[in-house]
């Protein structure tokens, strides 16, 4: 294993820990709304420091972008965390059973390691740029499906910007047309991995931030996959508008969101 990712397994597996013993008593959970729809709790940042503390402590020159506590700035601008320490913080305050930690590394602006972990199920999902994805350290690769027909696609609903809504409907009924049925589960980080697993034949979702799907973007791609925004271009860090699949479900799903981009989403 990567030193590097060696060490964002470590800090994962120590969020991973804060997040479990919060989860074992939910009834003391402090939770605040930190914008529309958008909560944080407590254990986001208690797991965060988690994170920042395992990583500085063996890499102290590095930045450091994290969801929670925004930009810690090191001396070597080469090397760029990113971190999300609890997707699917709502899952979590409600009890449901569906979050994970997520952790990537840039290297000069590449994504270059990436760890998405599932404390409640121990599962790990970990990739090292050019060295292929793993799920528990065996190999995963992205599925084959060819087509739309058969899929089963996940998704996330854009409850930050209901604005759009009505455009996501339409695209949700197109893709609805010849899907075997479409998940939304509450964790972006864990679809893109589900789809770097073939447990997923593609994901799409709208206004994603970089600690949502960075790690699950290094995931999909070293597992064979493609990720883009809803043009098919390479602006889904910025525009958060996502698309992850194999590459002939990519090229489906957005020939068929295709008539349905108002403004703002075509990017």
């Amino acid at each position: 294993m990567h030193p590097m990712l060696n060490i964002a397994v470590r800090a994962a597996r120590a969020a991973g820990s804060v997040i479990l013993k919060g989860y074992e008593q939910l009834d003391r959970i402090e939770t605040e709304i930190k914008g529309t729809n958008d909560f944080v709790t407590n254990i986001d940042r208690d797991a965060e420091q988690a994170i920042i503390q395992t990583i500085k402590k063996a890499y102290p020159d590095h930045n450091v972008v994290a969801e929670e506590s925004g930009i810690t700035d090191g001396a070597d601008k080469d090397f760029q965390w990113i971190i999300d320490p609890l997707d699917g913080t709502t899952n979590f305050v409600r009890g449901v059973p569906h979050f994970a930690v997520s952790i990537a590394l840039k290297f000069k602006g590449k994504l270059d390691q990436a760890v998405v972990y599932d404390p409640i199920r121990d599962e790990l999902f970990t990739a090292s740029r050019g060295a292929g994805a793993q799920l528990n350290g065996y190999r995963i690769r992205v599925s084959k499906a060819q087509d739309l027909k058969g899929t089963l696609l996940g998704t996330g609903f854009p409850f930050k910007a209901k604005h759009h809504f009505p455009a996501y409907q339409a695209m949700f009924a197109e893709l609805f047309e010849d899907a075997a049925d479409i998940r939304r589960a509450g964790s972006a980080a864990l679809d893109m991995a589900y789809v770097a697993a073939g447990r997923l034949d593609g994901f799409w979702e709208i206004g994603l931030k970089p600690w949502d799907t960075a790690a699950g973007e290094l995931l999909v791609r070293e597992a064979g996959g493609i990720i883009c925004d809803f043009a098919g271009g390479h602006n889904h860090s910025v525009s958060g508008n996502t698309v992850a699949a194999s590459p002939r479900v990519t090229q489906r799903i957005l020939k068929a969101i295709k008539p349905h981009l108002g403004e703002g989403l075509a990017r």
